[in-house]
């Protein structure tokens, strides 16, 4: 899906859905950084975004042939990466305590991560209001 194709317009309700999963995906953001857990913690262990990813997946049928479709694959991508991510963050950093190094790799991993995923709920919902696609990779 390239920025140039031509799309049927979603249904107004679409739209508000997407608002709602962006807002469900920053509010887990949002948990992270004023609360006790990791930000990328949060975001993906936190039930906001889970239940985003879960409308995310209910919806994107929906969404088929809009330009909306690509906000809704965006958002499941960055999820499904930042739990891969943490994960291997947290193989990494694990195996890496045992030489004191796996700390700074715990700390500095999640933090990168929570800022990657900060980046991508702030990129899409600015591009969703002003009602353009988002870049899919080739």
């Amino acid at each position: 899906m390239s920025t140039n194709a031509t799309y049927v317009e979603p249904d107004p309700s679409l739209v508000t859905i997407t608002h709602v999963t962006y807002a469900l995906h920053a509010l887990g953001l949002a948990i992270g950084a004023f609360g006790a857990s990791t930000v990328v913690g949060a975001f993906v262990f936190g039930w906001p975004s889970i239940i985003a990813v879960i409308i995310n997946y209910v919806k994107r049928s929906e969404a088929r042939g809009t330009w909306l479709e690509s906000h809704f694959r965006w958002q499941i991508r960055t999820f499904w990466f930042a739990l891969l991510w943490v994960i291997v963050v947290a193989i990494v950093g694990g195996l890496l305590t045992i030489v004191v190094i796996g700390f700074a790799i715990w700390v500095i991993g999640l933090f990168i991560l929570g800022l990657w995923a900060i980046y991508r709920i702030a990129r899409g919902w600015l591009r969703l209001n002003d009602r353009r696609p988002m870049p899919l990779p080739t």
